[in-house]
């Protein structure tokens, strides 16, 4: 078809309707696209006025409206593109005005795909700016809160909205995304959404009522929108936008609170942290908020007696009229001349026997810490020298969840028989000021990418993503170095050949199912680069140090043997490794197989969870546990997996389940006090497996669905399943107790509970209004084919079976189901009164876990349940 030019352009006034019919025709025949195309073209330049001419097509048809690739958007598209020819075309003045009228009426509709080319079109940034906002301000308060939300977007309006009327919404209907769109490109109203976010963390702050005041919401879950969950947008959006925390007291008060109480496990739970430590941390975490030190008090109360609290409140300098009657009188009790040391003995616990850890091998005067560019020589002429073995560490500050990625504040270089600790913040301000700031990351880079120079760590990946946060020049490291060697991926070889290792540190978890580690009096089980070196070395790592603060100067003596002793550590572990590797279970050419080898990236959270599950199926091939039955296994889910602990349950596990609300690490806390196994997943795993004893943490993968979940936890830990297992739990709150009933009492029971006005229950008052009042013991359970049945009255006619106050369900029971022939009882939870019969949910789920299931041959007694 010829293109006409713009002096060429005569309309012709056909009607755009009858342009529609020809189209739509054409669009229902793909083979004839290009024909559509030019028909387009040629309708336009027949309309006499084109704009006015597609509103008149939209409005008349609506397949646009919908989502994906339509006509209205391909008859747009193609207007747009026509346009660009024949720019004489574009309206002004009142015409242009009640175009841009119409074309607002269309946009409350149409699809986001649209949006662009019809804005485009009918000039809308050229529009009064008060008309648009009030064409806004209708979709929102006809509840169109996420249409309103785009065309503001579009049209660039958010400086003159009120950004929490406009986000809020959307944050209700988990268009969260959206609504960081919404304040992507005003710094401003960033930090006005964070202020506004973080004023709901307050505690005691009641998001439903907010709630309220936004009508026709869809898609709204209160339980989802919890304080936990507005934490962690908050941390996230204060990283993405580079905001700073300080702008958001209550969510960093929150974690600062979450830091404290992780400070006092690990220092009166686990006991792995020292006096020194653990009191520099604390008055870090705590600084000058009235807040957290009030929280400080009351844990020290918990954890320790009134006098330490007494004398951590005359630190803080607490007003006594805000501390514990307790507190308050200890506090009149002490000495102002006692001395600090003096506290310090009394709270200090008796300290370890070093001589029970790894001790360096090398003298004192041979770790040498380096702050001057001067004394960096001697390190640079015996560690870069070809064929030379070099073990590298790095240590930080604990970040304990804060916003940032933690900066490297000590780099150390161990060879035989010398350890080099590295002040980088301080060599890395002198290069600065002396302007040869490339001059250590030079050294660095040429050490890492020397392929004849041997490299030992652990977890390299972690150590080098650290070091390029802190020096940019060293960005991209782990893609250039050459010669490395990660221990961590020799001790993960070690972990699946060693299995007498294995069964070794699960001993202490089979002698005491049941209890935590603190419990049994003895020391928490090695874990990490501490359980390679008691592995391969004979004594485990002293990690006491681990979590010092790494940035204060000058360092501990304590501090400096730890650091020496993290690197050097690993020149020993290799020597010994490579000089008999068989031993260890490991290929006689370990050298050849790892050196070399480049670094591993940081797995995503989706490629770690099935990294996990790579790691457990390796794990069940090597070393099947024993079989044990649902009865003798007890788990607890995070919170992301409460599907699985439903089907877990239905097969007999005893189940705890996290709230929604719940910090992931309450798991290891329920694991620990009630030998429990945690289950996971993501990168919760990380942390929570950490805290646990070897094989009492599983990652299940988060993408499949939960009665496969239950399927891989059951054979992982080789779990047999027998009919009698199913249904021997309650479902919703664990129990394994059920009261049965006669069909015709519960008959009673729900008829009683229809003609109660206003109580849709009965309760276990009501079960046994018209029984004896006598007393006498109550009957003992009874074990039945689903579990410990009880009886509804003993021999002396008294009540017994529900907890007191539990209410019986009794008007869940669905119409229909008490006229069923067959049912001749109810078995009814003792502990939630939940309501089960007989049905053909038990076949279900028989089917359903044919692959776990154990026959006996005892089948016929069994309850079905549904």
């Amino acid at each position: 078809m010829n293109q006409e030019s713009d002096s060429d352009y005569e309309p012709a006034g056909q009607d755009p309707l009858l342009l529609l019919k020809t189209l739509q025709l054409l669009w229902t025949k793909k083979e004839m696209k290009k024909q559509l195309k030019e028909e387009i073209r040629r309708g336009f330049a027949g309309l006499e006025d084109p704009l006015a001419g597609l509103l008149d097509i939209l409005e008349s048809s609506g397949d646009w409206k919908g989502k994906g690739h339509s006509l209205g958007y391909y008859i747009t598209s193609e207007l747009q593109l026509w346009m660009k020819e024949h720019p004489a075309v574009q309206q002004s003045g009142m015409k242009l005005k009640k175009l841009q009228t119409r074309v607002l009426r269309i946009l409350a509709q149409c699809p986001a795909n649209l949006l662009d080319p019809l804005i485009s079109i009918y000039q809308l940034h050229t529009a009064d700016r008060n008309y648009l906002l009030g064409h806004v301000s209708h979709l929102y308060h006809r509840g169109d809160y996420k249409e309103a939300a785009i065309l503001s977007i579009k049209l660039k309006l958010q400086p003159d909205q009120d950004v929490e009327k406009m986000c809020m919404p959307l944050l209700f209907q988990d268009k969260i995304n959206l609504m960081e769109d919404y304040v992507g490109e005003y710094p401003e109203l960033q930090c006005k959404l964070l202020q506004i976010l973080d004023t709901w963390c307050e505690p005691g702050f009641n998001i439903r009522d907010i709630a309220r005041q936004y009508q026709g919401l869809s898609s709204y879950k209160p339980d989802k929108l919890n304080h936990k969950m507005l934490s962690k947008l908050v941390f996230r959006l204060l990283d993405r936008f580079n905001v700073d925390p300080a702008l958001c007291p209550n969510v960093i008060n929150q974690r600062h609170l979450r830091t404290l109480n992780y400070l006092f496990y690990k220092r009166f739970v686990e006991k792995t942290m020292t006096q020194e430590n653990w009191t520099d941390h604390v008055q870090s975490t705590v600084g000058e908020s009235q807040w957290l030190q009030g929280h400080l008090i009351e844990l020290l109360i918990s954890y320790c007696d009134l006098n330490t609290a007494a004398r951590w409140a005359q630190r803080c300098n607490l007003p006594k009229e805000i501390l514990p009657n307790g507190v308050a009188d200890e506090l009149q009790k002490l000495k102002i001349q006692e001395s600090v040391e003096e506290a310090t003995k009394a709270e200090n616990y008796e300290e370890v026997n070093k001589k029970d850890y790894y001790q360096l091998p090398i003298p004192r005067a041979n770790i040498h810490f380096l702050q001057k560019w001067e004394e960096m020589l001697q390190c640079w002429e015996k560690v870069l020298q070809p064929g030379q073995i070099v073990a590298i560490d790095m240590e930080w500050r604990p970040s304990f969840g804060m916003v940032g990625k933690p900066r490297v504040s000590l780099l150390q270089i161990a060879v035989k028989d010398e350890v080099f600790l590295l002040d980088l913040p301080q060599l890395l301000e002198q290069a600065e000021v002396e302007g040869e700031k490339e001059k250590l990351p030079h050294f660095i880079q040429m050490l890492y990418s020397d392929a004849a120079i041997t490299k030992l760590g652990y977890g390299m990946s972690g150590d080098l993503s650290s070091l390029a946060a802190t020096c940019f020049a060293l960005k991209g490291m782990d893609k250039q170095s050459r010669g490395v060697v990660d221990l961590l991926t020799v001790d993960k070889q070690l972990q699946k050949s060693s299995i007498d290792w294995k069964k070794g540190s699960r001993k202490v978890d089979t002698l005491f199912p049941e209890q935590s580690y603190e419990d049994k009096g003895i020391r928490q089980p090695e874990k990490g680069l501490s359980l390679l070196v008691q592995h391969v070395l004979g004594k485990p790592l002293d990690k006491t140090e681990q979590l010092s603060n790494w940035e204060k100067r000058p360092l501990r003596e304590e501090q400096i043997i730890y650091a020496a002793s993290d690197a050097y550590c690993l020149l020993e572990i290799y020597e010994k490794l490579c000089k008999d590797p068989a031993s260890f279970g490991l290929s006689s050419d370990l050298t050849k197989s790892l050196v070399g080898k480049p670094s591993v990236k940081a797995k995503t959270k989706k490629q770690l969870n099935k990294q996990e599950q790579f790691k457990a199926s390796d794990k069940e091939t090597s070393c099947p546990p024993a079989p044990i039955s649902p009865k003798e296994f007890s788990v607890v889910c995070d919170n992301m997996l409460q599907g699985l602990g439903r089907y877990l349950r239905c097969l007999g596990v005893d189940v705890r389940m996290l709230e929604n609300e719940d910090d992931h690490r309450k798991a290891a806390e329920i694991a620990r006090q009630e030998g429990r196994v945690i289950l996971t997943s993501g990168l919760p795993y990380q942390t929570l497996q950490s805290q646990v004893g070897e094989g009492r943490c599983f990652s299940v993968n988060c993408s499949e669905k939960a009665k496969e979940q239950a399927l891989q936890v059951l054979k992982h830990y080789n779990v047999h399943v027998t009919l009698e297992d199913i249904f021997s739990r309650c479902q919703v709150c664990n129990c394994n107790k059920y009261l049965k009933v006669p069909k015709e009492r519960m008959r009673q029971l729900v008829e009683g509970s229809k003609r109660s006005a206003g109580d849709d229950s009965t309760s276990c008052s009501t079960l046994y209004e018209e029984k004896s009042s006598q007393t006498c013991d109550a009957a003992q359970p009874t074990e039945t084919a689903q579990g410990k049945w009880l009886e509804e009255t003993d021999p002396c006619g008294a009540a017994v079976g529900l907890k007191e106050g539990t209410t019986l369900q009794v008007a869940a029971i669905p119409p229909g189901v008490l006229d069923k022939a067959e049912l001749t009882d109810f078995y009814c939870c003792t502990h939630c009164g939940k309501v089960f019969w007989e049905g053909s949910h038990f076949g279900r789920v028989v089917s359903q876990f044919k692959d776990v299931l154990v026959t006996t041959g005892d089948e016929q007694s069994i309850y079905k349940l549904s």
